[in-house]
């Protein structure tokens, strides 16, 4: 259980996918949650933010993901628009990514104000990540993906949030963009893991965006990701060579071919 593992000294660690491909990949590893996030708007479907996605695309993705995850707990991003408006409508959507897509838990983005919301999917035995600090689902409010926490006020803000998604009943809470010594006074003060994501080394766990931390994406990435490896110029040059091979006639090979050798046969039987 992920709530057991507050102050464990084996972080939790998570990893987005967003296809069959990477989450059967990346579930044969020791991960613990494999989330599928909304920003697979930005990621996998083009978008300058993440506030375009559906949730029937959130839900298809979902599907997909869930047919390669068989260890890792997975978690589903809940899409902007998709659980703000009611209760009601919170528990109708989170209830379709359990049922219809095979979650096992939903995330929302939102502190205080989501704190009912939170309380009423626990209550129908829906688990509940919380998300405070950036919410990328606030742009148009906050403006710019920028770290959060910066005045004493905005700081207290910030930690109530947490605790009042504690208090409604989450199961963990995602800091994102937060001074680590904000993040770690939190962490210290919960009796529900932090899974930090630009949030220093202190939280219960970190996050990171498997396309970033493989180094596929194509813009600047921010200040906390880590690219483990470039998988972005590996793949350009082996699309490249593979070019290269097609136009030269070097493939497909005999290696790569199918060759069936037929003897021609002679025939002397005459004419019926």
């Amino acid at each position: 259980m992920i709530a057991g593992r507050k102050n464990s000294l084996k972080k939790i660690v998570a990893l987005t996918a967003f296809d069959y491909s990477f989450s059967r990949l990346i579930d044969t590893t020791d991960i613990d949650i494999i989330l599928v996030g909304d920003s697979l708007a930005m990621v996998a479907l083009g978008h300058s933010t993440t506030l375009p996605v559906t949730i029937e695309e959130m839900i298809m993705h979902t599907c997909a993901v869930s047919r390669g995850c068989q260890n890792a707990l997975l978690v589903a991003d809940m899409p902007f628009m998709s659980y703000q408006v009611s209760n009601e409508q919170a528990i109708t959507n989170a209830g379709r990514f359990i049922q219809e897509a095979g979650a096992q838990a939903v995330k929302i983005e939102g502190g205080i104000s989501m704190a009912k919301r939170v309380q009423a999917l626990t209550k129908v035995d829906i688990p509940v990540m919380g998300h405070i600090g950036i919410t990328p689902q606030s742009i148009n409010r906050l403006g710019k993906y920028q770290v959060q926490g910066k005045t004493f006020t905005d700081a207290r803000k910030i930690k109530q949030d947490a605790l009042a998604l504690q208090d409604a009943g989450v199961f963990s809470i995602v800091l994102e963009g937060i001074y680590d010594e904000l993040a770690a006074e939190i962490t210290q003060d919960l009796k529900v893991p932090t899974i930090g994501i630009g949030a220093g080394v202190k939280c219960d766990g970190q996050i990171l965006v498997l396309h970033d931390l493989l180094g596929l994406g194509m813009d600047p990435s921010p200040k906390f990701v880590k690219k483990y490896t470039n998988l972005a110029n590996e793949t350009k040059k082996a699309v490249n060579n593979y070019i290269q091979e097609v136009r030269n006639e070097t493939f497909p090979d005999a290696e790569h071919s199918y060759s069936l050798k037929i003897k021609k046969l002679m025939s002397n039987t005459k004419d019926a």
